[in-house]
């Protein structure tokens, strides 16, 4: 069965626009795929171990080519785990507000979790940084109160886009699709006009993403 692995990023709930875009492409994958698998990580309600003590002893172990200490090698089964529900998916959406300019930090927490060394990537220092994860279909939906989709909104630049991108397709994810949410406040028919614009792309990419699973192939062909 297909599966997408979802990561929320918003601690607003069902105040959120970016988890309500997030429900609204995938009610159309949902009628591409009906037997899409959806993994949700929640990420302010499922805890994120701290990268300290043990886990981060680990991670030098390895780079220093040492079998880990026993506490080491327990801790790093947690950071091992993590890597692995992110690989087992065929799919991979992220939705998230936009802070400061950049992602929450519950979000940039995950992603420093889960981008170490001989799971997510290599190094040689003959070749480089060699990502160790296989593309698959990837998309971030990055709600804002600013209107970002012809560059930088009132001067403040877009931080978030850039570095979802760079940090995903160095772990092997491949080219991220991203899709802009905003204004999220003021006029109200300003607001409506840019979710329905966002709605619109996000339902063209559902249907992108469905032709791309072989097993859903069929079931996006009677949908249309």
């Amino acid at each position: 069965m297909p599966r997408l692995l979802l990561v929320q990023a918003s601690p607003r709930q069902g105040d959120s626009a970016s988890r309500a875009a997030a429900a609204a492409f995938l009610t159309r994958l949902h009628e591409l795929v009906p037997e899409l698998e959806v993994d949700t990580l929640d990420l302010w309600r499922e805890p994120l171990p701290e990268f300290d003590g043990a886990a981060l002893a680990a991670k030098y172990a390895r780079l220093a080519g040492r079998p880990p200490a026993p506490p080491e090698a327990e801790a790093w089964k947690t950071i091992e785990a993590m890597v692995a529900r992110l690989d087992a998916a065929d799919i991979v959406l992220i939705a998230t507000p936009m802070w400061n300019l950049g992602i929450p930090y519950k979000l940039k927490h995950w992603i420093d979790l889960v981008t170490q060394p001989g799971l997510a990537f290599r190094f040689d220092p003959a070749t480089g940084y060699t990502p160790l994860l296989r593309p698959r279909p990837a998309l971030a939906i990055i709600a804002s109160a600013g209107d970002y989709s012809d560059g930088p909104s009132w001067g403040r630049p877009d931080l978030a886009t850039p570095y979802l991108q760079a940090a995903l397709r160095f772990i092997g994810l491949g080219e991220i699709a991203v899709v802009g949410q905003g204004p999220t406040s003021g006029p109200k028919p300003v607001i409506a006009a840019a979710r329905d614009k966002a709605r619109a792309r996000l339902c063209q990419l559902a249907e992108s993403f469905a032709a791309a699973l072989p097993r859903a192939q069929a079931s996006a062909a009677r949908a249309s």
